[in-house]
């Protein structure tokens, strides 16, 4: 049987609950709050409750068939992601984009070629390397290697990353952000061309599964209904 992992609470669970509805599978949590336990009415899948940032993990194991995760998670925590899951299709919700944000009173700092001088500035005054406060180690230092920023250090932040400049932990940062809002009120812009990845939940499909026939024929039937437009 097809064992789909969805997340185990809050907005991202609804939406994906209403989202998987319009398009003809019901899915339902069984019990109470407390209990991952869950039903699909629709097709024959098996509902798994996990936390988002379980979901890559257990896609990448092939213990699920299919997930709905934020795609920056699977980015950031699957080496070679694109060889261990396939996107079935983006949802439409849960958007964000992970992006580089420096202090607002660096005026001459508004791009990446500025950061790239700026970084090399910062090492020869004070000899280290300037600090960037992020949960998204893989995916910012492949952005900056690609960029050509080299002077750097990653410190792992794992809670208010926007805080970290005014706490003197780190220079800058990379975080997501929805609205900037966290961002102006902590003083910090984001870099011209400091996108890294616009996120989004995505329903993802695993390469690494145990496909039975009956698996295929069942996600066969039901994948142009998912991949549709409601």
């Amino acid at each position: 049987m097809i064992r789909l992992g969805v997340p185990s609470k809050g907005r991202l669970m609804e939406r994906t609950f209403d989202w998987f509805g319009v398009r003809g599978l019901t899915l339902s949590r069984t019990g109470s709050d407390r209990e991952y336990a869950g039903r699909v009415e629709g097709a024959d899948i098996a509902l798994v409750l996990l936390s988002a940032g379980e979901i890559p993990r257990e896609l990448s194991a092939g213990r699920i068939h299919l997930g709905v995760t934020g795609s920056d998670l699977v980015r950031e925590k699957l080496v070679r992601w694109d060889m261990q899951v396939e996107t079935v299709a983006p949802m439409g919700f849960g958007q964000a984009d992970l992006i580089l944000a420096v202090p607002k009173a660096w005026i001459d700092v508004d791009d990446l070629d500025d950061l790239d001088a700026a970084a090399a500035q910062f090492r020869a005054i004070h000899g280290h390397r300037l600090r960037i406060a992020t949960k998204y180690h893989r995916l910012v230092r492949e952005f900056l290697r690609a960029n050509g920023v080299a002077d750097y250090r990653l410190v792992d932040s794992q809670g208010a990353t926007e805080g970290t400049v005014l706490n003197e932990t780190a220079e800058m940062i990379a975080d997501i952000t929805s609205t900037g809002e966290t961002l102006r009120a902590n003083h910090l812009k984001i870099l011209s061309d400091g996108l890294i990845h616009s996120s989004q939940a995505t329903l993802f499909r695993s390469l690494r599964a145990d496909w039975t026939a009956e698996d295929r024929a069942e996600f066969d039937r039901i994948a142009p209904h998912l991949t549709a437009a409601p």
